[in-house]
């Protein structure tokens, strides 16, 4: 009786398997579903189950599990998984799947499923390069996405046999993040969870830059890449073409964003600039050095026997984030900057923040307080976002996933402003 009443409250998510070698990949992508509490059906193609039996979706789901719409016809179950499901994710979703989802097809459970879902749906696609690259799966995955499904950009790696290149299944975990982003903004919503950035390219960075003294050491700050990968993550489940620039971080990559690197401040803004002059919206959130050393050293600096320290000499880095409020590298640009303060003993972090939002001439900005132990590395935040029509937006203590909704929703009402 309890795990019926678990049940019958948890999220319902329909697990779509395509007939893929990547299938065995969505024993995990179950496990993480299930463990958080979900109540989740497995309704794999025939092909998958020639990969990974029935038996095993039935006991990692603990649910009945057939690729047929003949058995168990007195429930309607081509009908009825469809309509009861808060979510259905489709990993992996290979291209004969995509097509047949973009035609409207309903020849197998999984298919008459898509097509009486309600709720959002989340494509995970794995297939070899030039089947992701051919012009009809292109149309069919632009299709979905016109429709309001989300069908994520596949991974760049090792594909079957030698083969290696982008149709690579993102990782499990990272599914699981996409799929929570979707699912809790549908339940947050009612069940409607619009793709509301679907055709914007968005811009974000992430991390902290690192300015090295010496082969061995370097100026950095505390930045952990979190929050730009919550904002990531989110903007994605919001159907955004999402560029993301990664500062020094050690963290799994985002499903579906295309990932670039960059270690100090200088490379940062090279990357920035290049990819902003495409960008209809540009979040900074990496925690860029303020100044840099004059020199680097070649080799390491060694102690010496006077126990003396060498001076060090700093110079300013660009301010990348004030370039890009005043310069506006793309028409129509919207620029959303975080500001990281700590105060002084005559203003507070707040009222620094204001000063900064007038002086970078950006559209958003979003200012944390920080400190040892407070929001840099930590899974929790909390902020005000200030607009440049002088609205403040607080958002209380709570997990840096939700201050990215907040973003998000912020730049889409400041967007819509015209």
């Amino acid at each position: 009786m309890a795990a019926e009443a678990r049940s019958a409250s948890a999220p319902r998510v329909v697990l779509g398997v395509g007939g893929g070698i990547a299938a065995y990949k969505a024993c995990e992508l179950l496990r993480r579903l299930t463990e958080s509490g979900h109540d989740v059906t497995v309704v794999p193609t025939a092909s998958a189950l020639r990969f990974v039996g029935a038996p095993t979706w039935e006991a990692l789901s603990g649910h009945p599990v057939t690729a047929e719409v003949w058995e168990s016809v007195s429930e309607v179950p081509h009908v009825r998984l469809g309509q009861q499901a808060d979510l259905v994710v489709v990993a992996p979703a290979t291209a004969d799947l995509l097509a047949r989802a973009a035609h409207g097809l309903a020849d197998d459970l999984l298919t008459n499923t898509l097509l009486t879902a309600r709720c959002p749906v989340l494509f995970a696609p794995a297939m070899h390069t030039e089947m992701w690259q051919h012009p009809a799966t292109r149309e069919n995955v632009a299709t979905l996405r016109r429709r309001g499904a989300v069908v994520l950009d596949p991974a760049v790696g090792r594909l079957t046999g030698a083969d290696s290149g982008p149709g690579r299944l993102p990782e499990p975990g990272e599914i699981f993040e996409a799929a929570l982003c979707l699912l809790n903004r549908s339940l947050l919503r009612r069940g409607s969870a619009a793709p509301d950035l679907a055709g914007l390219r968005v811009l974000i960075t992430a991390g902290g830059t690192r300015e090295p003294l010496d082969p061995v050491r370097y100026l950095g700050n505390r930045s952990s890449g979190l929050q730009g990968y919550a904002l990531a993550r989110a903007a994605v489940a919001r159907g955004a073409e999402v560029t993301l620039i990664a500062a020094n971080v050690a963290l799994p990559d985002p499903a579906g964003v295309k990932l670039l690197r960059a270690g100090t401040a200088l490379e940062l803004r090279d990357e920035v600039r290049a990819a902003a002059a495409d960008a209809d919206v540009v979040v900074m959130s990496a925690a860029v050095a303020d100044f840099r050393p004059a020199d680097y050293a070649e080799a390491k600096i060694k102690k010496t026997d006077d126990s003396s320290a060498p001076e060090l000499t700093l110079v300013q880095n660009p301010h990348i984030l004030r370039e890009l409020g005043h310069e506006r590298l793309r028409a129509g640009q919207t620029v959303v900057g975080f500001a990281a303060e700590t105060g002084d003993a005559e203003h507070s972090a707040l009222e620094l923040g204001r000063r900064k939002l007038a002086d970078y001439g950006v559209d958003l900005l979003v200012v944390n307080e920080v400190g040892v132990d407070k929001v840099f590395g930590r899974p929790e935040t909390e902020a005000v976002i200030l607009d440049a029509a002088g609205s403040e937006a607080p958002v209380p203590p709570g997990p840096k996933s939700a201050l990215a909704e907040e973003v998000w929703d912020r730049v889409a009402a400041w967007r819509a402003r015209g």
